[in-house]
């Protein structure tokens, strides 16, 4: 391993041209290193000749990239390389020392001869180089000879790593009948040796396990199908072992395996087997309509979805009676009976049914026809059955008030069965708890019990029993209905009591009435009446009787020009027929009535009952009448009430009212010059006096005894006011708003105290009014006024002394 390890590394220097001893720095051709790029780097130090100051130096020594093997396996350290400079002239006065990754701990200088050692082995993989740093210093003064160079050690690469599947072990499918070369999968080795130092991480793949079905490809490892048609179902599962080889596949280049484990997915190339040909089932006749009689089943080699079965029965002779249909969890085929069975009628049926996939592969369909064909026979069993009726239901009409034991019907029923029992019948009692009917137990007829009355029930519904004489639990049940028909009790009528017209004006042959009739016999659909004219009244020569054959009949008449001052009413009689049992007729009267009439036949005038009859006005012409009246009611009542309120003269309305006056004193006067605000003289009108002193504008609901003469003496207006006062003080009759008491206190804000005529009884008599004069000219008028009044009051006064 040893000269293995110097040759590769002998043979890698010559390549570089190197040299693990010096060189002069002109001759180091080596540029792939940073230090072989600084040759030409100067060294400042002192001058040889003593003189002060510093000057370049060129530095005197250099080196090559060194290269140290991985895995080492010797037992002294491993020579690494030399360090040495031309100031080093053997006299031992230069030291050589070391610094950066691993010095002293991994690598080691001599530092008298520059040599370096690898004290330990290395890995590659675990760090491909290392940087460190060298420098030449003087032995006793330890001062640098030259600055300090770095310079590269790298670890040489060997083949001591084999390749790895960091993904295995790998699973992969491919469809099964696949052609070959159809991609399965890929898989992918790597190597922790070096890829740019030949060939030790270079892989080659190869199979050692799966062949002849599958191959691989050396470069890529792509993984693709070997041997065409692999069938699924012959087998699934393949397991297949793939090495990896580094160094190209070269004997001695290191391997590693994987193993891929492949699986055929299925595809539908197989079609469903029925397991037999032939099947045979058997099934009661009893068995219920939807119930399963029997299970067949077709096998597929297929799986999942492939494998679904599809089951059809192949018209012919059990195509009507059955159907088919399957299972979702095992895929059998479900045989369901679609109609009833009956043994007496067919004992056997046979049929085949198909069996084929839901999802076909259109790649397969070339191998022949994806189905299988089995032949299926059904026997019927024959059990004992209850008896069957004729029928589903029976319906059945009888009269009321028919004779007890009349028969009104029959039902029948018989036993299928190969043994023909006899039947006996009989009345569910529940159905019939009045008993109104009976049946006979041999013969099956139904007879009535007793009167039936339709008012009371119009419908019974009563269920019959069918029983085997030799086997009695076997019964059977039907329906029957009985409908009471109404007897033909009423005669018909008219429908309504009709009254029509004929106009003067009308023509021979003219339809002037449609009527019809009724009947209180139910039920009233399909009554069918007639009408004609009695015979006595055959020959009438006014009107005649057209039945229309639809329940209907018209009046027509049989001349014209018919007057109403020679005949205003005819009466005509009408014979009205039924179709009932027994048949019913009656009489009916019509009343017609002779009115004037249009041109277009339109009434004008008539009696006057016929003047209200719909045929006569119109409903329209009813309401506009009927406005017009309202309307004129309220005119009526409007001008009613403004009479009576131009009638009613209230108190305020009177011109010469006193209260008039007094009401509007209490404006304030406009002065001497205002003249116009009211007229005393009206209070002096002797006509005051002889009205009635009752008020006028309300009527007293009491009669008032007779008033004390009111004084002649209407000069003296306080004592006037007064009188009329004390009147309305003791007058329960007057109203608590009166007018007169409205004004009977001005107020008290005037300096001059209160000026109304209204409190002269607490007013002194001979009260001198002079001061008004001078209160200015506004009150002028005033003076003047009580100057006068007190004139007179003095002459009055002298006058009475005087008699």
């Amino acid at each position: 391993m040893l000269t293995r390890n110097c040759l590769l590394l002998f043979l890698w220097i010559l390549v570089d041209e190197g040299s693990v001893s010096s060189f002069r720095a002109p001759s180091t051709p080596l540029g792939r290193s940073r230090t072989g790029r600084e040759h030409a780097r100067s060294l400042v130090g002192p001058m040889r000749n003593g003189a002060a100051g510093f000057q370049r130096v060129k530095r005197g020594w250099v080196w090559n990239q060194f290269f140290v093997l991985e895995e080492y396996m010797g037992s002294d350290p491993q020579y690494v390389g030399k360090l040495h400079t031309d100031l080093d002239k053997g006299d031992s006065v230069v030291k050589y020392t070391l610094s950066g990754d691993g010095a002293g701990s991994i690598f080691t200088i001599d530092q008298t001869t520059g040599d370096i050692h690898a004290l330990r082995s290395l890995d590659r993989e675990e760090k491909p180089y290392y940087t460190l740093r060298a420098q030449a210093v003087d032995l006793d003064t330890n001062r640098p000879l030259e600055p300090e160079s770095e310079f590269v050690i790298k670890v040489q690469d060997i083949n001591d790593n084999e390749p790895k599947f960091l993904e295995g072990p790998y699973t992969a499918s491919v469809p099964e009948m696949s052609p070959v070369g159809t991609y399965v999968t890929q898989v992918t080795a790597t190597d922790a040796d070096d890829p740019t130092y030949g060939n030790s991480a270079r892989v080659v793949y190869s199979i050692l396990h799966g062949q002849p079905y599958f191959s691989v490809d050396p470069k890529t490892g792509v993984i693709k199908t070997a041997l065409p048609n692999m069938d699924r179902e012959v087998k699934e599962q393949y397991q297949v072992l793939i090495q990896a080889k580094d160094m190209g596949g070269q004997l001695g280049g290191l391997a590693g395996t994987t193993t891929i484990n492949i699986t055929l997915s299925d595809v539908n190339d197989n079609p469903p087997r029925f397991s037999k040909s032939f099947f045979h089932l058997r099934v009661p006749e009893s068995s219920s309509v939807g119930s399963a009689v029997g299970r067949i089943k077709a096998h597929d080699l297929d799986i999942g979805k492939n494998a679904e079965v599809e089951y059809t029965i192949v018209p012919g002779d059990g195509g009507a009676m059955f159907d088919i249909t399957t299972n979702e969890h095992n895929q059998e085929g479900i045989i369901i009976l679609k109609r009833p069975l009956d043994f007496e009628t067919k004992k056997a049926y046979t049929f085949k049914v198909d069996a084929s996939n839901a999802h076909l592969d259109p790649r397969f369909q070339s191998f022949g026809a994806f189905k299988d064909t089995a032949t299926v026979k059904i026997n019927v069993l024959d059990v004992d059955e209850p008896p069957v009726f004729n029928k589903p239901s029976y319906v059945m009409d009888v009269y009321e008030d028919t004779p007890a034991g009349t028969i009104i019907g029959a039902v029948t029923a018989q036993d299928l069965d190969a043994s023909s029992s006899p039947v006996r019948y009989s009345i569910d009692w529940k159905s019939d708890l009045d008993s109104y009917f009976d049946i006979d137990p041999v013969e099956g007829t139904i007879s009535t019990n007793e009167l039936l009355d339709r008012e009371s029930i119009a419908q019974h519904n009563i269920s019959i029993v069918a029983t085997k004489l030799n086997s009695p639990v076997l019964t059977s049940r039907v329906a029957v209905t009985v409908h009471v028909l109404d007897i033909n009790e009423f005669p018909p009528e008219l429908a309504s009591p009709y009254e029509t017209f004929v106009c003067e004006n009308a023509k021979a042959g003219q339809v002037i009435q449609t009527f019809s009739a009724k009947d209180q016999d139910l039920p009233s659909a399909g009554q069918q009446f007639s009408f004609k004219l009695p015979k006595e009244d055959v020959k009438n020569k006014n009107f005649t009787i057209r039945d229309f054959g639809n329940n209907t009949a018209g009046i027509v008449t049989k001349r014209g020009g018919f007057r109403r001052r020679l005949q205003e009413i005819y009466l005509l009689p009408v014979v009205i027929d039924d179709n009932g049992y027994p048949p019913k007729s009656s009489t009916g009267t019509l009343t017609i009535r002779v009115c004037g009439c249009e041109s277009d036949g339109s009434l004008l005038t008539c009696s006057a009952e016929a003047i209200f009859l719909p045929v006569g006005l119109s409903t329209g012409a009813l309401i506009a009448i009927l406005l017009c009246i309202i309307i004129l009611l309220v005119i009526v009542v409007l001008y009613v009430g403004l009479r009576r309120q131009k009638k009613k003269e209230t108190l305020m309305s009177s011109k010469e009212d006193i209260r008039d006056n007094v009401i509007h004193y209490d404006d304030e006067g406009g002065g001497e010059e205002d003249t116009h605000a009211f007229d005393m003289g009206t209070l002096r009108n002797p006509k005051v006096v002889k009205e009635n002193l009752y008020r006028r504008d309300v009527k007293p609901e009491l009669k008032q005894g007779p008033r004390p003469p009111v004084s002649q003496d209407s000069a003296d207006i306080r004592d006037f006011i007064n009188q009329r006062l004390q009147e309305h003080d003791i007058d329960n009759s007057a109203p608590p708003y009166d007018s007169l008491a409205t004004y009977a206190y001005e107020g008290n804000g005037s300096v001059a105290e209160s000026l109304s005529s209204i409190e002269s009884l607490a007013v002194d008599h001979e009260e001198d009014y002079d001061y008004l004069n001078d209160w200015g000219p506004r009150f002028k008028t005033l003076a003047g006024i009580f100057s006068e009044q007190s004139e007179t009051q003095s002459d009055s006064t002298t006058t009475e002394n005087t008699h």
